[in-house]
């Protein structure tokens, strides 16, 4: 089998596991960082990997326009042109077409999209996906499913839980005709909206696929946090135990947190290097606006519980200097830091829960990350 879990510890529906890649173990939970072009900005994998990087998120959509699926092939594969020995998972590029409003017309066929750089026609259908995803040669694929905006109508979104199942057997079809079952893994995605009933629909109808993996799509598309919380605890009861769980494109701190008590493995999320652009840090006490004036005559390290590069070498004072004077540095210096506070955060999560006091764990982390904010009753 390409892939593996093995659950090795629960805490309430927080889980602790190994899932096994043929390019490594992956400790779960565990956040991916996002390299969606083959890359995970303004750091160098070798920089990833010293962050505690264990997986990567890579985006098809963006790779088969640029460079093309078949310049990564020759090249040996997606780990190989990257310079990344470790586990490699990629969405199906669903995402980011259904954001193309105007620019895409759906069928039940697949998709056709003009291509956002320089307009040129495209066809995105659960085939091509899965061929794409071949020939880029990661571990973890995802099949074609249609993101919906929110908030969707009922029955808009009954439509397109059906359409999803039925683009799923098509990639999983494409999957076993290319052979590809003993090399990579494959997995579902459960949509459904903001609504129990589908959720439940389109789990069960996924399951009798039995794919290695579930993934939990349809999030992080605008509505709020607490609506995010929960369809993921409306949804994990209908997935298989045994299997990993992954939460599409929602990684902060804190929703690792909370979204790890309500049975997630794994996350991705552009937070962490997005922010650091802007001049934000993660940080044990909270984020760290380096804009912010009472940083200018403050040496002391970023965080001082972190042993990243960036903490162990520089203070406030400079990494506000870098920031206003748009050097560059500070891009990598902050994106350094931000990686790893969030590998530290999942490292921490699991062995919490491999000691049976996640609760604990995490009212701790709150009180730090949220100083000003009352603790929850």
């Amino acid at each position: 089998m390409p892939l593996s879990f093995q659950l090795t510890a629960t805490d309430g529906h927080a889980r602790a596991g190994l899932l096994t890649t043929p390019h490594g173990v992956v400790e779960t939970p565990c956040y991916m960082p996002v390299g969606t072009q083959a890359t995970v900005k303004a750091v160098s994998s070798e920089d990833v990997r010293a962050c505690g990087g264990r997986m990567i998120l890579a985006n098809t959509y963006h790779l088969m326009l640029r460079p093309g699926a078949d310049l990564i092939e020759k090249a040996g594969g997606l780990h190989r042109f990257m310079h990344w020995d470790g586990p490699i998972l990629t969405d199906s590029g669903g995402f980011q077409v259904f954001s193309l409003a105007g620019l895409r017309d759906l069928s039940e066929e697949g998709v056709a999209f003009k291509s956002h750089l320089d307009g040129s026609p495209w066809k995105l259908t659960p085939e091509i996906a899965v061929q794409i995803q071949h020939k880029l040669g990661v571990d973890v694929l995802m099949v074609l499913d249609e993101c919906i905006p929110y908030p969707s109508e009922e029955d808009y979104v009954r439509n397109s839980v059906d359409r999803t199942t039925r683009w799923a057997e098509r990639c999983l079809a494409e999957h076993r005709k290319a052979g590809r079952e003993g090399t990579q893994a494959l997995f579902g995605i459960v949509q459904g909206g903001r609504f129990a009933e589908l959720r439940e629909r389109s789990a069960r109808q996924l399951l009798t696929l039995d794919f290695p993996g579930y993934a939990i799509g349809g999030v992080s598309v605008g509505e709020p946090k607490p609506e995010i919380y929960r369809v993921v605890e409306i949804t994990t009861p209908f997935l298989p135990v045994e299997k990993p769980r992954y939460l599409m494109g929602v990684g902060t701190p804190e929703d690792l947190w909370d979204c790890v008590e309500r049975g997630i493995d794994l996350f991705d999320c552009v937070l962490p290097t997005r922010v650091a652009r802007n001049g934000t840090a993660l940080t044990s006490g909270g984020k760290v606006n380096l804009k912010n004036s009472k940083c200018q005559e403050d040496f002391s390290p970023l965080d001082p519980r972190c042993s990243c590069e960036c903490c162990r070498n520089y203070t406030k004072s400079y990494l506000r200097h870098l920031v206003l004077s748009e050097e560059l540095l500070v891009l990598r210096l902050l994106s350094l830091h931000n990686l790893r506070f969030m590998s530290d955060t999942a490292a921490k999560i699991r062995q919490s829960v491999l000691e049976g006091r996640f609760g604990e764990a995490k009212r701790a982390f709150f009180r730090d990350y949220f100083p000003d904010k009352p603790p929850a009753p």
